[in-house]
């Protein structure tokens, strides 16, 4: 296999999705897609983030729809980036989880090239280029929310980004959710959420605000016992990229229905 060769105006550089490009491929699939009223699009649902004392927590359900109708239970909608920082989708599913390969190629393609580590705000500019990149999919109906969060090693602390479809970035200072059930998601986070709180208590925070959603919102899944599928929940910190095990996972929203189970015989 031979590396491709580029005439100096015309070189990629270390960007990844425009090597693609001049290579002849579309690293965001064809924009001639048939009418989205064709078929029925999968959607991934509700995904939030949150600061704490340590970093971010960073957490998702596993309920994917399709219409009305539940197409996957146990879809992985949280993921890392990098070592020190993580992307969650809401939406389409398929370009969701496609638009995260590239995003975590896109950083590994720039660091080779560069030979340097990439910054969490230039890491989160790259991931805004690849959604304005999405924008003729979106505008067929198949739309793609990233949510970016991660520890930023200069700053010593958690910081979250959140884009639109035309790919504009934001940055939120405490907290946020997004997707189907990110209303109620983010009411819940808002109404407990305090500066500096501990590992413990911000889990606790992410799985409750995750019931509630699942509560409200018929598209976002709620923890399933019985098949033992759960929410993906993920910690960012100066140690970098940390999946929760999922028995703490499962505890912690064992403690969450016992808590509205008590509360419910108290009324």
């Amino acid at each position: 296999m031979t590396l491709p060769l580029f005439r100096p105006g015309d070189d990629p550089g270390p960007d990844f999705a425009q090597l693609l490009r001049r290579l002849g491929h579309d690293p965001l699939g064809p924009t001639d897609l048939p009418d989205s009223t064709s078929f029925v699009d999968v959607h991934g649902t509700t995904i939030v983030a949150l600061r704490y004392a340590d970093g971010v927590i960073m957490a998702g359900d596993r309920r994917a729809t399709a219409g009305s109708s539940i197409a996957q239970r146990a879809v992985e909608k949280v993921h890392p980036a990098d070592r020190y920082s993580g992307i969650a989708i809401a939406g389409s599913a398929g370009f969701g989880l496609e638009l995260i390969r590239l995003f975590q190629l896109q950083i590994e393609h720039y660091e080779k090239l560069e030979g340097e580590v990439l910054s969490l705000e230039g890491k989160a500019n790259q991931l805004a280029m690849m959604v304005r990149g999405h924008l003729p999919m979106a505008m067929q109906g198949f739309v793609v929310v990233p949510l970016f969060a991660g520890f930023d090693l200069r700053r010593r602390v958690g910081r979250i980004f959140t884009y639109d479809p035309t790919g504009g970035r934001y940055e939120e200072t405490d907290f946020h959710a997004d997707g189907s059930g990110g209303r109620d998601a983010r009411t819940t986070v808002k109404l407990r959420w305090q500066e500096g709180i501990d590992r413990d208590a911000a889990i606790e925070l992410a799985v409750q605000a995750l019931y509630e959603a699942a509560d409200e919102d018929s598209a976002t899944g709620g923890p399933d016992a019985v098949r033992g599928i759960y929410p993906t929940v993920a910690t960012i910190t100066g140690a970098g990229y940390e999946p929760v095990p999922e028995p703490e996972v499962a505890e912690r929203f064992l403690a969450v229905i016992q808590s509205k189970s008590e509360r419910g015989r108290r009324i």
